[in-house]
């Protein structure tokens, strides 16, 4: 899996920027604020749904309180995704009473992780079934999970949201 970091420390410096760093962060801002925007094109890389668009996949990571939550529903009010959850779409499959809905209890009852493999199904699952193109997947924290994705999709995340939030004392 390809990393690619920015730093948006820098968008709320307050610190003086000559007229060159200012124009260049609006510029930036107006990149992500596209990348967002429902109207904004769509990305021509990775699978495609059976609706014949490529999906915009974004990775939502982060410790627990984080926020990722709240910024989930943000981003839903606001620019139209739809959120995935890991941990939902298990519990959907557990409670469908399906054959693989009965080997993800009996694994989470035996105490052991579900296989990357069973969640990225489910998530591909979702969205294909799905009317919308845009998706956050919360709950897909480990590196296993991000390569299982990047296996069965056979496409990256467009983009990875990690909220490194330091504990208040």
């Amino acid at each position: 899996m390809r990393r690619r970091t920015t730093s948006l420390s820098p968008l709320f410096s307050s610190s003086k920027l000559s007229l060159f760093n200012q124009m260049q962060q609006a510029a930036y801002g107006v990149r992500i604020w596209r990348m967002f925007n429902p109207e904004s094109p769509k990305p021509d890389e990775g699978g495609s749904s059976p609706r014949g668009t490529t999906p915009f996949i974004t990775f939502v990571l982060g410790g627990p309180g984080s926020g990722k939550g709240t910024q989930c529903a943000r981003i839903v009010e606001n620019f139209g995704f739809t959120h995935l959850s890991a941990g939902d779409l298990l519990r959907h499959e557990i409670s469908s009473n399906s054959k693989n809905g009965a080997m993800i209890l009996n694994t989470i009852k035996d105490g052991k992780i579900v296989p990357s493999e069973v969640i990225v199904k489910l998530i591909q699952k979702a969205i294909q079934s799905s009317e919308n193109d845009k998706f956050l997947i919360d709950g897909f924290p480990s590196k296993e999970n991000c390569l299982a994705y990047e296996r069965t999709i056979d496409a990256e995340p467009n983009i990875v949201l990690f909220f490194d939030c330091p504990r208040r004392r």
